[in-house]
């Protein structure tokens, strides 16, 4: 396909095919069509394409002049399991299967920004393309680690984009520092003694401890954490006994939630406070608990260098100025495994306002098309500048 000199990001052609995407989402570990169509599109203007890495995962090398230095550019490329409750042209068609998070628009992108610089080669190094499955909490980046990632595509630096309601779409936001929290995930079950709802001292009631436990829980952030030191730990989940027997106390409470936080330390003290409440929660009323804390994502924390990296291609193709005192995010990514593995600097594109309160992980979210030229725009400056 060649380029039109007026349009170098074939943008109407992104457009079709960010559409076509998000009408025809996949969810993490099966994004079988998405990776097919990723590598017909690298391919096609001469990218090598690596298939296979995690599951569903394609790495698109491209490289230029003699430069010996290799970066490495992240986009996501799964839905969500929800339902898209919009009325659009291009509304999914998969049953409780969306783009809500705009995984479409960073897929395409990166292919935009890839296929220029295949036609251009204005650069002097090695670019690898990582388009990663299962970013939404089921561990593509680890996935694709664990399968050699950095064995067989060694790079100096790893950059990351995600979009953000709220900013305009010619606007990016770069920040050193922590961007994104850790992800993690708690468990406590409560077991008593199960008795007669009308004689609940014949037994040892797990229902009441967990209410104890639950008033309880968000003290931690409150009196136990630093004040200084964001920290989250919510309850998001109980499961006991049946409303069907409602004079029944049942034996077993168990109760799941999240945890989140910037730093190592606190995230540590996380798992140990949760841990020693539930424990403290139990032998108040005699009786015992179990306990699980799920580590799953690290922070997101920007190298300074590879963040002043990022801001000079920025501030190089938005037109305007770049923020640099955005606010982290309590979300996760687990960009946070590239990133934790080579310096890397994650960055914040603007998808326009939020219609209808449409915001990310919402049914009625829309990725901006109007956002595709200025990441575009920014991907391959990055690797120009980076790689000269």
């Amino acid at each position: 396909m060649q380029s039109n000199s007026n349009d170098p990001f074939e943008l109407m052609h992104m457009i079709e095919l960010r559409r076509d995407l998000h009408a025809n989402p996949e969810l993490g570990f099966e994004e079988i069509r998405t990776s097919q169509i990723v590598a017909e599109q690298l391919a096609e203007v001469g990218i090598e394409v690596h298939r296979g890495l995690g599951k569903t995962g394609v790495v698109g090398t491209l490289r230029g002049g003699t430069g010996t230095r290799a970066i490495a550019l992240r986009a996501d490329m799964d839905a969500l399991a929800m339902p898209e409750l919009a009325e659009r042209d291009y509304a999914s068609k998969t049953p409780n299967t969306m783009h809500a998070c705009g995984h479409d628009g960073h897929t395409v992108m990166l292919l935009a920004a890839a296929r220029h610089l295949a036609r251009e080669r204005n650069f002097s190094g090695t670019v690898h393309f990582i388009f990663q499955p299962a970013e939404e909490g089921r561990g593509g980046a680890k996935a694709m680690i664990d399968d050699g990632f950095f064995e067989r595509f060694p790079v100096d630096a790893v950059y990351g984009l995600h979009n953000m309601p709220g900013l305009a779409p010619d606007e990016m936001a770069v920040v050193a520092g922590p961007q994104l929290a850790s992800s993690d995930s708690w468990e406590v079950t409560f077991r008593g003694i199960g008795t007669h709802g009308a004689k609940p001292h014949l037994g040892r009631d797990a229902v009441t401890a967990a209410g104890q436990f639950l008033l309880a829980l968000h003290t931690i952030v409150a009196r136990r954490v630093d004040p200084l030191q964001p920290a989250v730990v919510s309850a998001c989940a109980i499961e006991s006994g049946d409303f069907r027997a409602l004079n029944v106390i049942p034996d077993a409470v168990r109760i799941g939630g999240t945890a989140r936080a910037y730093s190592a330390a606190v995230r540590d003290q996380l798992e140990a406070e949760i841990g020693q409440l539930a424990q403290g929660t139990a032998a108040m009323f005699g009786i015992t608990a179990d306990y699980k804390f799920l580590r799953r994502i690290p922070p997101v924390i920007n190298d300074a260098d590879a963040t002043r990296r990022a801001l000079a291609a920025a501030q190089a193709v938005t037109g305007r100025p770049v923020v640099t005192d955005f606010p982290p995010s309590t979300a996760g990514d687990d960009f946070a495994f590239f990133s934790a593995a080579v310096p890397g600097a994650y960055v914040w594109l603007g998808n326009g306002p939020a219609v209808d309160g449409a915001l990310h992980h919402n049914s009625r979210y829309d990725f901006n098309d109007e956002a595709i030229a200025t990441g575009a725009r920014f991907w391959s400056t990055l690797v120009q500048q980076e790689l000269r």
